[in-house]
């Protein structure tokens, strides 16, 4: 096993078996799939009894090989709503993990699992031929047949890679409170480097020395959504070693995208229970906003502007949102948090062929039309890549991340009378 002892996951899943409230479409974001389409075997309940079964095998007989479970979990978004919201806190987003480490041992896995769980692999060599990667991906016929290679809904399009990648460009400047670690995660780097450029900048208006790691790390996340546990382990022991000096200095690590930090709060302390220095790492990692609320920062003001704030799945289950939110406020801003729950897209998952249509339908169910409704001089707010990369595609609008929306207030580039958000410099490509 690499999370699930059998004792300790069937006491969690008897345990989960029975509430009924998780079963209902309420809001929260617990769970999308379910409120998108209802059925017993898609709530976070009709998993638990599915997997409690196999466990005792007296049921499901085929074990981790169950073609039953395999199609109940396939479509778990793996957003991590049930590890909070549920009393009991049954992770269904690790269980599913294991489940598919185990079902495609000595099986070949689906392409997905090549063209986006070993993103973090291949997005550096594309990364630094950007414009050739990007004449295959973005040229039209190519850009299809890259789809259906990859196993990519037509629908989408393949982010463009970036001209010149974050960790090239940046520069680290002394400051007076002392360095942090900035974690220029795959996405921020590779394909949308101003959020990460942005962060550095609001980092060192705070006082911060910005550096980054010593080498290009990837924290794995697409290889738990794949069940790619081996690969996953393998990353993150090399994150600890290059990580050791710092982290034993009392470096603290500063994120941008919530699911690539909460690998470092959740994730790895699972797989290394033991590890003092895993536990380490996982108390020094921060979300940006939180980092900042944490060491007082004093944000600029921004009088008269309104912020629609969606927030990323990951975010909301394992770090909150109160510092978000409060750091905006803060500032001034009048935010608005739609009862959205998952916007759909979920990693990998919306980009997968076979999954277009229940990603879209999540994402319809509130947080699309509320992005709609929203007014031209409102702000889009959210973390995630893959939640701007589904509000781009189904409401045709650009989400900034927070560190975008304090860079633009530092530079005095947001007022009342914002009509749009200002593009970046690395703006998507439709």
């Amino acid at each position: 096993f690499f999370f699930f002892k059998q004792k300790a996951g069937l006491d969690v899943l008897f345990r989960f078996v029975g509430p009924e409230i998780f079963n209902r479409g309420r809001g929260g974001h617990l769970v999308p799939r379910f409120q998108a389409t209802p059925g017993e075997m898609h709530s976070p309940r009709g998993r638990s009894r599915l997997l409690l079964e196999m466990l005792r095998g007296e049921v499901i007989t085929e074990g981790w090989r169950s073609e039953a479970v395999k199609e109940a979990l396939d479509l778990c978004l793996a957003c991590k709503g049930c590890r909070s919201e549920c009393p009991t806190h049954v992770d269904m987003a690790t269980y599913k993990a294991e489940f598919l480490a185990h079902y495609y041992e000595g099986r070949r896995r689906p392409r997905q699992a090549w063209s986006m769980g070993r993103i973090g692999r291949w997005a550096p060599v594309a990364g630094a031929l950007p414009r050739l990667a990007n004449f295959f991906t973005q040229t039209p016929g190519l850009a299809a047949l890259a789809k259906r290679i990859a196993g990519i809904a037509p629908q989408r399009r393949i982010p463009a890679f970036a001209d010149v990648p974050f960790d090239r460009r940046h520069r680290p400047r002394r400051g007076s409170r002392g360095p942090v670690l900035l974690w220029a995660d795959t996405f921020n780097n590779y394909f949308l480097p101003e959020t990460a450029a942005a962060a550095a900048e609001v980092l060192a208006h705070a006082g911060y020395e910005v550096r980054l790691p010593q080498l290009r790390l990837c924290c794995g996340r697409p290889f738990y959504d794949f069940g790619l546990l081996d690969e996953a382990k393998a990353a993150l022991r090399r994150i600890m070693q290059v990580l050791r000096e710092d982290i034993e200095a009392g470096v603290p690590v500063v994120g941008l995208e919530p699911a690539c930090m909460s690998v470092f709060r959740d994730e790895l302390v699972n797989l290394f229970p033991d590890d003092g220095f895993a536990r380490r790492l996982a108390a020094q990692t921060h979300m940006l906003a939180d980092f900042l609320v944490r060491e007082g920062y004093e944000p600029p003001r921004l009088e008269g502007v309104r912020a629609l704030v969606h927030g990323h799945c990951h975010q909301k289950s394992v770090f909150g949102m109160e510092a978000e939110l409060a750091l905006l406020r803060k500032m001034g801003v009048d935010c608005v948090v739609p009862d959205s729950g998952c916007c759909g897209m979920a990693g990998a998952f919306g980009f997968d062929a076979d999954k277009y249509t229940l990603s879209m339908a999540i994402g319809e169910r509130a947080l699309l039309p509320a992005v709609r409704a929203a007014d031209a001089n409102t702000l889009v707010v959210t973390n995630g890549y893959s939640c701007r990369e589904q509000i781009a595609h189904g409401a045709a609008r650009q989400a900034l991340h927070i560190a975008e929306v304090l860079r633009l207030a530092l530079r005095g580039e947001l007022t009342e009378n914002t009509s749009s958000a200002p593009q970046r410099d690395d703006a998507v490509r439709a």
